[in-house]
């Protein structure tokens, strides 16, 4: 007997709030990430070629389409389509954004003749889960960065400044927890950092999704869009699913 519906729930961490101050202050060593891929951007693997597939990226809250700029830029040298999500700035209005989300899922899986990728950053790991959920049917794999995979802000440094705006952080962690009685049906993938400066890693480790992967790394929160160990891993994933 397989487990039931209940344990595939996530339940609330007592122990987790949002990431320590010294995993904040880090955040301000990001720009050495990006000196160090730089440096190191010869080395990495560009023999991991692609076929031409759709990849959706969609990033954080806060940022717009320059911000996973890197990513796309690299994705594209490997050989695949890379795509913005095309709604600009994320900000954070989750309830008017899924449906949008899902809608251009669905429009370029239609584009493309086929299930498509989706990677997000942060809340936009979130989105792209989220509309796989609905339209498993359109998407090949998910490939999140340092995502709230559960609780919302509740373990995030933001949890205080949406509290101030009179979210409850309970409800939306339990409206959260009860999306997961829809298994993900696609592989996913959750890269998180114990360094990461705005979302406890504990909240980026999936532990109910029947085919997920949990791969720790070390980077900033703001450094996941430039490590060159993100995008090798990004890489890797993709081509794994591209030999299926």
């Amino acid at each position: 007997m397989g487990p039931s519906s209940e344990q595939n729930i996530p339940r609330p961490m007592e122990d987790v709030t949002g990431p320590p101050i010294s995993n904040a202050l880090r955040e301000l060593l990001t720009p050495i990430e990006f000196a160090r891929l730089l440096l190191l951007w010869w080395t990495l693997p560009f023999n991991l070629r692609g076929k031409g597939q759709t990849v959706l990226l969609l990033p954080g809250l806060g940022g717009g389409e320059r911000s996973m700029l890197i990513i796309r830029e690299y994705l594209r040298v490997l050989g695949y389509q890379p795509y913005d999500w095309g709604l600009g700035r994320n900000d954070g209005r989750v309830m008017d954004k899924l449906p949008k989300v899902a809608e251009i899922v669905r429009a370029r899986a239609r584009e493309a003749g086929g299930p498509i990728v989706l990677i997000g950053w942060s809340l936009g790991g979130y989105f792209a889960r989220e509309a796989a959920r609905d339209n498993p049917d359109c998407v090949s794999q998910v490939i999140t960065l340092g995502s709230p995979l559960v609780g919302g802000p509740k373990y995030t440094a933001t949890a205080r400044f949406f509290g101030r705006r009179g979210l409850d952080h309970d409800a939306i962690e339990a409206r959260i927890a009860e999306r997961y009685r829809t298994p993900l049906a696609v592989p996913v993938t959750s890269i998180y950092s114990k360094g990461d400066g705005v979302v406890s890693w504990q909240a980026s480790v999936d532990e109910w999704s029947p085919d997920a992967e949990n791969i720790e790394v070390s980077t900033t929160h703001f450094g996941f869009g430039m490590s060159k160990e993100v995008l090798t891993l990004i890489a890797e994933r993709l081509a794994i699913v591209s030999a299926r």
